[in-house]
C-alpha cells in the first residue's frame, strides 16, 4: 500500500485528452450557469472571495492554511471547506484572521473505515488509505451545495483551490463556472521528474539502475539514475479501484485552470516550462511560496516566540547559536523501533545537542541511554511547530526525511539538511537540496530497492558530525542561509511570490 505522497507521483501519468464528463446527478448545468450569470457582479478588491478545499492530511492542509493567511493579508475573503473534526484543529490557527472562515461538511460514514476517521493521521494503518480516498468522493454533493449557496447569496468565489486528491471538484467547478486551481504539495522539479519518468517509462525500463537519465525537455541540476527514483515509479499491477481513482485525479489535474505550487521562482524557475508542458489549455504554475513565511514576514531568527512549550523552552536554554540538530521524519514514514535505536545511539555518540521528535507509540529509549543524553538531548512525542523550531537561533542542522514542506521550512530558516529520504518523492527532494543546491548533506545508505536495510548508527553519526562541525557542513550552512534570505524576500512586498500572488488574483478577477 502506498502512502499519500506516493500516489501524488503517479496521478499525472494517466491524464489524457479525453473530455471530462460532468455529471451533477440530475442538476441542470445550464440552469446553474444562468443563475451564476444573473447573480454575478464584478468583485471589488474588498469583496473578492476564494474558496480553499484541503485534503484531510496534515502535510496537505498546513500549506493551504498558510496560503489562506497570505490571501487574507491581501484583503481577500477566504472560505475553507472541511469536515467537523478537521475544522476544530484549524479554528485555532486562523483565529487571528477575520477574513478567513470555515464551512463544515460532514465526512461520510463508509464501510471499511473506522468511525469518526476524518484525517489520514487517524487511520490505524495505511491499508485504510484507499478507502479513505474513495470516501472523499462522497463529499461532492455537500461541496456543490456550498457553492450553490454562495451564488445565491451573491458572494461567488473568483476561484476554488483544491487539493489534487479532490479531483472531482473540477467537474463541480466547471458546472458552476468557477475556475479550479489544483494544489500540489510537491516542488516543481520533483513533480516534473515524476511526470517525465512516468511518461517515458517504457524507454527507461531498458536502462540499468545506475545509468544517467536524460529526460527530454529537462535540464537537471544533478545526475539522476533509476536508482534515485522513488520506488513507486516502477509500480506493479494496480488494484482496479486504486487505478481508477488515480486516473480520475490525473484527468482533473491536467485540465485544471491553473496550478498552485508551494515554491518560489528563484529556486525552481528554470524547471517551470517542463512542468507546465504536462497541462492542457495553457494552465500556468503559480509559485507562491514558501507559504510558511507569510504568517511571519519580516521576522528573523529569534528565541522570543511567545510559545510556552517544552521544546522551545529547552532550546532557549541552549547558549550557543546553531549548536542543536533537530531530528524529525514526518508523519507518514514508518520507521521501525530497531531503526530508531540506531538513531538514538548515533545522536548520543555524535556529542552534539539534539531535539528529536518521535512519532512511534511503541518505541522507547534503549537501556542506559537516558542517563547519557541527560541535559544534552530532548526527545518529544507531542506535536511541535516545526517552522518555529527551525527558526530558533539554537538550531544548526536538520536530520530530515526531506518531505517538501520540511525542505522549504528548513531553507526558509537558513538551516542545512542532513537528508535521509524514506518514501514518495523525498529522494528527489534530497537530490535537489544536496546535489542541486549544495544546501545539505546525505546520510550514507546501502542502495537496495527491495529489502529495507537499517541505516547504521555509524553512518548517521558521521553525517551529524560533518553537518554540525565539518567543512562540508559549514559550506552547506552558508549556502542555505543565502537561499533563506532569497526565500524570505520572495514573500515580502515586491518579491517574486508576493507579486505572483497579486498577478494571480488580478487575472482571476478579470476572468470572472
Amino acid at each position: 500500500m502506498f502512502v499519500a505522497n506516493n500516489i501524488g507521483l503517479i496521478y499525472s501519468v494517466v491524464a489524457s485528452n479525453k473530455q471530462l464528463n460532468v455529471d451533477l446527478n440530475g442538476d441542470s448545468t445550464t440552469q446553474i450557469k444562468e443563475q451564476k450569470r444573473q447573480s454575478h457582479t464584478m468583485p471589488s478588491a474588498l469583496s473578492s472571495h476564494v474558496v480553499i478545499f484541503p485534503f484531510m492530511a496534515q502535510g496537505h492542509t498546513l500549506p493551504l492554511l498558510d496560503l489562506s493567511k497570505a490571501l487574507s493579508q491581501q484583503q481577500i475573503k477566504v472560505t475553507i471547506i472541511t469536515t467537523p473534526s478537521n475544522a476544530k484543529s484549524m479554528a485555532k490557527t486562523i483565529a487571528d484572521h477575520p477574513n478567513i472562515s470555515l464551512v463544515e461538511i460532514p465526512f461520510p460514514t463508509v464501510d471499511g473505515l473506522p468511525k469518526d476517521c476524518e484525517n489520514t493521521s487517524q487511520l490505524p494503518s495505511m491499508e485504510f488509505h484507499l478507502p479513505f480516498l474513495l470516501a472523499t468522493k462522497q463529499l461532492r454533493k455537500p461541496f456543490e451545495q456550498v457553492l450553490q449557496t454562495m451564488l445565491e447569496s451573491k458572494t461567488p468565489p473568483i476561484c476554488v483551490i483544491s487539493d489534487f486528491f479532490l479531483g472531482w471538484t473540477l467537474a463541480s467547478c466547471q458546472a458552476f463556472g468557477v475556475p479550479r486551481l489544483v494544489f500540489h504539495g510537491m516542488g516543481i522539479l520533483s513533480m516534473s521528474i515524476s511526470k517525465s519518468t512516468w511518461y517515458h517509462a517504457q524507454q527507461l525500463e531498458s536502462m540499468s539502475m545506475f545509468d544517467p537519465l536524460d529526460l527530454p525537455g529537462m535540464k537537471l541540476p544533478f545526475t539522476l539514475t533509476r536508482a534515485d527514483l522513488p520506488g513507486s515509479i516502477n509500480l506493479p499491477d494496480h488494484d482496479e479501484n486504486f487505478y481508477q481513482f488515480i486516473q480520475e485525479v490525473g484527468e482533473a489535474d491536467a485540465k485544471s485552470w491553473g496550478v498552485v505550487v508551494n515554491s518560489f521562482e528563484e529556486l525552481e524557475k528554470s524547471h517551470i516550462p517542463a512542468f507546465e508542458s504536462f497541462y492542457i489549455n495553457g494552465a500556468k504554475a503559480w509559485c507562491l511560496g514558501p507559504l510558511c513565511l507569510y504568517d511571519r514576514v519580516g521576522s528573523n531568527k529569534s528565541t522570543n516566540r511567545n510559545h510556552s512549550c517544552t521544546s522551545t523552552q529547552w532550546l532557549t536554554e541552549q547558549v550557543t547559536p546553531d549548536s542543536v540538530i533537530y531530528v524529525s521524519f514526518g508523519t507518514q514514514a514508518d520507521v521501525s523501533d530497531s531503526q530508531l535505536d540506531e538513531v538514538a545511539f548515533a545522536l548520543e555518540e555524535s556529542g552534539f545537542p539534539f531535539l528529536w521528535v518521535v512519532r512511534s507509540k511503541t518505541w522507547s529509549l534503549p537501556t542506559g541511554l537516558e542517563e547519557k543524553i541527560k541535559g544534552r538531548g530532548l526527545i518529544v512525542r507531542e506535536w511541535v511547530n516545526q517552522s518555529q523550531i527551525l527558526s530558533h537561533r539554537a538550531i544548526g542542522g536538520f536530520l530530515s526525511h526531506c518531505g517538501w514542506n520540511s525542505v522549504l521550512e528548513s531553507v526558509s530558516a537558513g538551516v542545512p539538511i542532513l537528508a535521509w529520504p524514506m518514501i514518495a518523492e523525498q529522494s528527489l527532494n534530497a537530490k535537489f537540496i544536496v546535489d542541486g543546491l549544495g544546501a545539505g548533506l546525505s546520510v550514507k545508505r546501502v542502495q537496495n530497492q527491495v529489502a529495507k536495510i537499517l541505516v547504521s548508527r555509524q553512518a548517521i553519526c558521521e553525517g551529524v558530525e560533518e553537518l554540525m562541525g565539518g567543512s562540508r557542513g559549514r559550506s552547506a550552512r552558508e549556502r542555505v542561509q543565502a537561499l533563506g534570505r532569497v526565500a524570505r524576500r520572495a514573500v515580502q512586498k515586491g518579491g517574486s511570490s508576493h507579486d505572483t500572488l497579486n498577478k494571480l488574483i488580478d487575472q482571476l478577477r478579470v476572468s470572472m
